[in-house]
């Protein structure tokens, strides 16, 4: 992760007014107080994959408020995830509190007002998570938020090290590996979601977990030219119509998701320097599409040119990218 800010280089009287600045802008918008103004001291490291950011702090003892004027504001639409890494933070939302200690995640809505309090010791790693996608994995659920996460259950061993991984090597990713990195990353965390909180059996919680086991099944059999919708829900454990009514929530069909991913792997393959000797139809077909003129078609739609025309332009561009540096 690259730093962006420490309190090191600042005089001890202006270093609450930069830390304060800096984290506005590259956190969120929000008021804080710390306990201790003139020994107070941070650090900010940032890091991405490709629209998730990966922000890590750690900071002297305070609070802090985000209300409704900051909300106001607002310009991005995102979900924070709160990884706690060492000390702890006491975070409070929704009507829930929760105090998080090392190895625990919480979720956090910055579309809503919430109060938060770092502890001695603390060092946290937020991870900004576009919101479309979150709830495409676990649906419109508040009840999810600041719900404890905890890195000793099993289910959640695999999240917690990705996210760790990315955290280390996320910016040093090729082109190529982003959009994976991304979405195994996103699928992880929809599950750890969907178990989260209690153990008594929530509505919201099992539509949550049989979203995660459908994504799971496409993604596993994507390449299948016969890949349908009983074929996934079968496959899932669960009815076709249940099935349908899961992914409706997510504000789209079953088999346009799939059709989604398949575009999505394909934009993946075109962009790759290292599969430049395969051909369009040989991508095409190999993710599951079976009629050529269909897929120039969808993928014009969905990214604005030909599949040709794309692996071209975007091979220049990355040779024009290597000429410069």
């Amino acid at each position: 992760m690259n730093r962006l800010f420490s309190t090191m280089a600042v005089h001890p009287r202006d270093r609450f007014s930069f830390w304060h600045e800096v984290a506005c802008v590259k956190v969120v918008d929000h008021d804080s107080r710390p306990d201790s103004q003139p020994h107070f001291h941070a650090e900010l490291q940032y890091s991405s994959v490709m629209d998730i950011g990966l922000v890590k702090f750690e900071n002297s003892p305070m609070s802090v408020s985000h209300i409704d004027r900051h909300i106001a504001r607002a310009t991005s639409d995102e979900f924070f995830l709160c990884n706690q890494l060492h000390g702890s933070l006491t975070l409070e939302q929704n009507g829930r509190q929760a105090t998080l200690a090392e190895g625990e995640m919480a979720l956090l809505d910055p579309l809503l007002p919430y109060t938060g309090k770092f502890h001695v010791g603390s060092e946290l790693l937020v991870l900004k998570l576009p919101r479309r996608e979150i709830e495409a994995r676990i649906g419109k659920t508040p009840e999810m938020l600041i719900q404890t996460i905890k890195r000793s259950r099993p289910e959640n061993l695999l999240t917690f090290s990705y996210i760790a991984m990315l955290a280390e090597h996320g910016g040093n990713l090729a082109p190529t590996c982003d959009a994976f990195a991304r979405n195994h990353l996103l699928d992880l965390v929809g599950i750890s979601l969907g178990n989260a909180g209690d153990r008594r059996p929530r509505l919201s919680s099992a539509r949550a977990v049989s979203l995660a086991k459908i994504r799971s099944v496409i993604e596993a059999r994507l390449t299948d030219p016969e890949l349908d919708i009983e074929t996934i829900s079968r496959a899932a454990g669960i009815s076709a119509r249940y099935a349908n009514a899961i992914v409706k929530d997510t504000g789209q069909s079953l088999m346009r998701f799939v059709l989604e991913r398949r575009l999505a792997h394909c934009k993946t393959a075109l962009e790759d320097p290292a599969q430049i000797n395969r051909t369009i139809s040989e991508i095409a077909y190999g993710w599951g599409f079976t009629d050529m003129t269909h897929f120039g078609r969808v993928f014009k739609q969905t990214f604005g040119s030909l599949p040709r025309d794309h692996r071209r332009q975007y091979l220049e561009t990355l040779k024009l990218a290597d000429k410069d540096s």
